[in-house]
């Protein structure tokens, strides 16, 4: 197994993601500060820090939030931390180590770390593993840690996190006298390996193992757990016994099967993206060949029969979860943001595992279509539901409550917008991987980055004006003549790339798994010019997708595209597209903080005043404007869809 290992220090010039990585920076950031803080008016307060304040015995009053709103502190440092890297600010860094030092102060002696339990249950630590988030919370607290101690080399969260962790592995572990249990949402353990390949600590990494191998296996920890929990006031309705787990049973947390005997995606989304990811993980920490095989069954079954076309996963209100394959509806779905971030990571994973185009174009799927949706462009409205249609029956309709016509300021259960945030921060960490003798391109994201090859240094800097753009240069620049192999992702959606280098052609003959791979003598300012055209293609779905039969979707490039009421009116359902219609383009600077629009030639049908009617309707000529989807809702309210009528 020939793993290819991140690169990181990218300084990211990219005309689409510094926009969104400055407005994390200026917007974001202190927007959930203001949040977490309570300071926001008419919206949803969260108490987060107070709890902390609470615990340290700094203040007074009774914990309030969800079981898990310690998250949310966490992932905001993480974000502070990787926006730290391109965006240094002394002033947010003393108010994340002023937070730090908080956490240190309301942690317990023996390492235990969650306000919840510290405030409202004390004597109740460890028992409700299946609903109640200790060590979920956990796994955040230590992915901020990492992430906190790589940017700043201070070492404080780092400390709090491994005293924590400590207890942890001196409670949980196959050992005689420990518990057996194991999280009900999935989190800690791709932290762990975090934590291990910061720290070097193997107990860290056979912690993480532990957790993933004992999920699911019989007899199922969680109905223990039921039978020696006490009632509490903390158990949730919704896991009675009579609807368990959103009557989805344990798979739900995805420990219905040992995890090397599942093949299917099942149950909660988001749990089931981190649980993927800490497998990935292992897998490559430990070269388990058959942990890799299973994560490769589940990805086939997620991205080629559980996936939307924006990258959005999780089709059903009903526990946030997947259900059965080419389920996608589009206007009652859920495609919650965190499902999409999850699946970004993953992805990410999987390359490293890896380098396979399969798994990067899923990746930036999900960037640049079905993360970022889920935030406005000013940085200050979310979605936690993604839907790719709304339209006028939904406000009349219960079983669609949830799906919002327009961005919320915040929510009580908060984990989207700083999980998008922490994703924005650090995208950077996605563009590149390495092995021992191949630079592998997976993202082109403008930008300059530095590695070694045999002791050498080598400055790559990527210049174009993706993704509203094909035309991408790569400047080449090492001091000292080396020999190493550069692998340029051809993406899936490309049908004519063209390569030259320093203006010569490069045949496309030695493309791999969707890499073109360029083994040379590389020296200063070597010049890769990659040409990827970008029609604007018409997509369709897979016959037993139900729904979107006779329709189309809109993508070009790797971006998706809508149709929104403000370009189009009211009713999209009467759009029809033609098949011979001309799909015109146009780059409008000043339109959504700059976007290529499509528009085209169609029709609006326009029927009889009858319900039903014998009656042809007729076709009124109409232009049809298409917007991206991930900039979707940021001026009127009004209806949106994703997948169009063609005729």
């Amino acid at each position: 197994m020939k793993i290819a290992f991140p690169v990181k220090g990218i300084i990211v010039e990219d005309l689409f993601w510094k926009k969104y990585k400055d407005i994390v920076a200026d917007e974001v950031i202190p927007y959930q500060w203001k949040a977490l803080n309570d300071e926001l008016p008419d919206t949803e307060p969260s108490h987060a820090i107070e709890n902390f304040r609470i615990a340290a015995g700094e203040s007074s009053g009774d914990y309030y939030g969800t079981v898990f709103q310690d998250s949310d502190v966490a992932k905001w440092l993480e974000t502070v931390a990787y926006s730290l890297r391109d965006h240094p600010n002394r002033e947010l860094e003393n108010q994340a180590d002023e937070v730090i030092a908080l956490l240190g102060h309301a942690q317990a002696a023996d390492g235990y770390l969650n306000t919840y339990y510290l405030l409202k249950e004390p004597n109740k630590q460890w028992t409700n593993l299946r609903d109640n988030h200790e060590l979920y919370c956990a796994g955040h607290l230590i992915e901020a840690a990492v992430a906190y101690y790589e940017t700043t080399g201070k070492a404080e969260l780092l400390n709090i996190a491994e005293k924590y962790v400590s207890l942890i592995d001196s409670v949980f572990g196959p050992d005689e006298g420990k518990m057996k249990g194991y999280p009900g949402h999935e989190e800690i353990e791709l932290a762990l390996v975090k934590l291990y390949e910061v720290s070097g600590n193997e107990r860290y990494l056979q912690l993480a193992r532990y957790f993933i191998e004992e999920r699911g296996r019989q007899p199922i920890y969680f109905i223990g757990e039921k039978e020696r929990r006490e009632p509490s006031p903390s158990e949730p309705t919704w896991n009675d016994e009579k609807h368990l787990n959103f009557g989805l049973g344990f798979a739900y947390q995805q420990a219905h099967l040992p995890v090397r005997e599942q093949t299917e995606a099942v149950g909660h989304a988001v749990r089931a993206m981190y649980l993927y990811i800490a497998m990935a993980d292992l897998a490559a920490k430990t070269g388990d060949a058959g942990l890799k095989q299973t994560c490769e069954k589940l990805w086939e079954d997620v991205t080629e029969r559980k996936m939307y076309v924006t990258g959005g996963i999780g089709s059903a209100v009903n526990g946030e979860a997947f259900t059965c394959g080419h389920d996608l509806p589009n206007d009652s779905m859920y495609c919650e943001t965190c499902a999409s971030v999850g699946l970004a990571f993953w992805a990410s994973r999987m390359l490293r595992l890896e380098p396979d185009r399969r798994y990067a174009d899923v990746l930036e799927r999900a960037l640049y279509n079905g993360t970022i949706s889920g935030m406005d462009l000013d940085g200050k409205r979310f979605f936690y539901v993604n839907p790719l249609e709304v339209n006028p029956f939904q406000a009349c309709r219960r079983d669609q409550e949830h799906v919002a016509t327009e961005r919320q300021k915040w929510f009580f259960c908060a984990c989207c917008p700083p999980n998008l945030a922490r994703m924005i921060a650090s995208v950077e960490d996605h563009i590149y991987g390495q092995t021992e003798d191949t630079l592998y391109a997976h993202l082109y994201i403008a930008g300059t980055m530095k590695t070694f090859f045999q002791g050498n240094e080598v400055e790559i800097r990527q210049i174009h004006r993706y993704p509203w753009d094909g035309s991408i240069e790569l400047r080449v620049d090492a001091a000292n003549a080396v020999d190493f192999d550069l692998a340029l992702r051809i993406p899936g959606w490309c049908k004519n790339a063209r390569v030259t280098i320093n203006g010569e052609t490069v045949k496309l003959d030695h493309v791999e798994k969707g890499y073109l791979h360029i083994r040379r003598t590389w020296s200063q300012d070597d010049i890769v010019s990659l040409e990827l055209p970008m029609p604007v293609e018409r997509l369709r779905s897979h016959s037993l997708v139900s729904m979107n039969q006779g329709q189309i979707a809109l993508q070009r490039g790797p971006v998706v595209y809508c149709v929104e009421e403000t370009d189009n009116g009211s009713n999209l359902a009467a759009l029809r597209l033609p098949r011979e219609s001309s799909l015109e383009i146009e780059y409008d600077e000043q339109l959504l903080n700059g976007i290529v629009k499509i528009t085209a030639q169609g029709y609006r049908i326009q029927s009889s005043a009858a319900l039903y009617s014998s009656d042809a309707p007729q076709r009124i000529p109409q232009t049809i404007t298409a917007i991206p989807y991930y900039a979707w809702c940021n001026r009127e309210k009004g209806e949106m869809r994703v997948w169009i009528h063609e005729i």
